[in-house]
């Protein structure tokens, strides 16, 4: 008998991490291209939260969320140089389709390919770049390089400047793109720094149906 959530999961903590991670890994989507405010994931209740108005006129270019039973804590700060510290928070993806995807608090089956080594305010806040799992034009890519740099670009380049503000130094850094054998890495590291924080049960059941 298969079993199943009698009540709505927590997103962060009652979600699988997905099918086969580091590659395969589910991403729990807070913000779209199409919205013009950062969406974040309230901790203690798991319901969404308008965390702040973008003070940019750019907007995200991709699906944008976390991967569920990872945190940024020890080990992930660790593999950044110059990071003091993970963020504290579930680790970040970007899904890359070809389809235009306007909803959120939806659930992606994402394929993941690298990532971007981003420090914000000296904590290690890595940005994992996926493509969904069976995208018929993106899903045969198995690492960073193999995406149109533009893609790559288009990604920097907005993380460099979505919290600027006028008159005020930028406190966020990007080091050089990464592939996937990085990428591993960081989410590996993230997956363990998460049952350091929250237990063996979550261990024990990450890849498993929805608790």
């Amino acid at each position: 008998m298969k079993s199943f959530s009698q009540w709505r999961p927590h997103p962060w903590h009652g979600l699988a991490i997905g099918a086969a991670p580091p590659r395969r890994v589910h991403a729990y989507i807070e913000i779209t291209p199409f919205d013009t405010v950062k969406f974040e994931v309230d901790k203690p209740s798991g319901y969404l939260r308008v965390d702040r108005s973008v003070r940019s006129s750019s907007q995200h270019p991709a699906l944008y969320g976390f991967i569920p039973r990872t945190l940024c804590a020890d080990r992930v700060g660790a593999l950044m140089p110059h990071a003091l510290r993970g963020d504290g928070d579930p680790l970040d993806i970007c899904v890359i389709s070809e389809r235009p995807i306007s909803r959120i608090e939806i659930i992606v089956n994402a394929r993941v390919v690298g990532g971007l080594p981003m420090c914000d305010h000296g904590e290690a806040d890595d940005k994992i770049i996926a493509v969904i799992e069976d995208d018929p034009l993106w899903s045969k890519i198995d690492d960073i390089s193999e995406l149109p740099p533009a893609i790559v670009d288009r990604l920097l380049h907005y993380f460099l400047t979505y919290k600027l503000e006028p008159n005020k130094p930028s406190e966020v850094t990007i080091g050089k793109p990464y592939g996937f054998e990085h990428a591993s890495t960081v989410i590996e590291a993230a997956i363990a720094d998460y049952a350091d924080a929250y237990g063996a049960y979550h261990r024990q059941t990450q890849t498993g149906e929805s608790t």
